[in-house]
């Protein structure tokens, strides 16, 4: 298993990407400015994007993986690979994603936290309704995974 920063030709991922984000010009706002991970084995199994945001502060904005293979810690795989990758660089990683029964526990399960959330996301910046699970997804719910110094507990409470 490998897994390259792929800095050329992002859209040639593109496949990959709308399976985590359903509309194209929502990926273009992002896809240039972030850092694009491509997860091999064999073949390509996923990708995720990760922008900064602010100084100290990262968010994963993208993570897919065929479907042919979900289930296989590929996504958790990519998750893990980031956090040591940015573990020197980064306060905070963010994830905002739809309240979803599929994606809020797997990102539970990674070690992210339940943030905040924007009201309306997904009705006020797509084209269409998107639906997981028979579930429109409406807010977006941002959770967060705190690194550093600080901690005081295993359940990651930070100063």
């Amino acid at each position: 298993m490998k897994i390259k920063i792929i800095k050329e030709n992002k859209k040639d991922f593109l496949d990959l990407l709308l399976l985590a984000d359903e509309q194209e010009n929502m990926i273009d706002k992002y896809l240039e400015r972030g850092i694009l991970f491509a997860l091999y084995d064999n073949d390509l199994k996923g990708v995720c994007v990760v922008t900064k945001e602010d100084d100290r502060i990262y968010e994963l904005k993208n993570i897919a993986t065929y479907k042919e293979v979900h289930g296989h810690g590929y996504g958790k795989k990519l998750v893990q690979h980031i956090f040591e990758y940015f573990k020197n660089d980064c306060d905070t990683m963010y994830v905002g994603t739809g309240d979803s029964p599929l994606t809020i526990p797997f990102y539970k399960k990674c070690g992210f936290i339940e943030s905040h959330r924007i009201k309306d996301f997904f009705i006020d910046n797509y084209d269409n309704p998107i639906y997981e699970c028979g579930k429109q997804l409406i807010d977006m719910v941002y959770l967060k995974k705190e690194f550093g110094e600080g901690c005081l507990d295993k359940h990651r409470v930070y100063k």
